[in-house]
């Protein structure tokens, strides 16, 4: 006849270790959570950036003249 004991210790163990890895699945959901919203902000953070880095582009081309004159405006050479 075997002894109940081992059979006992070996589900105590069993319990003792899906105990563990309940906590550590939900701190890894938690922290996943969290990763997901801090990257849903940086994209936000990237996209707004993008846009206003997009405006300032346009209006710097639009008050910068341009370095090359048009034919009108040259001025002929002084060999003419």
């Amino acid at each position: 006849m075997r002894s109940p004991y081992p059979s006992e210790v070996n589900l105590d163990n069993l319990e003792n270790r899906v105990e563990e890895l309940e906590m550590k699945i939900a701190f890894q959901d938690g922290t996943i959570e969290e990763l997901d919203q801090q990257v849903i902000k940086l994209n936000q953070a990237l996209a707004l950036q993008q846009e206003q880095l997009k405006l300032l582009i346009s209006k710097f081309q639009a008050v910068e003249p341009s370095n090359m004159a048009s034919q009108a405006d040259e001025t002929p050479p002084p060999h003419y």
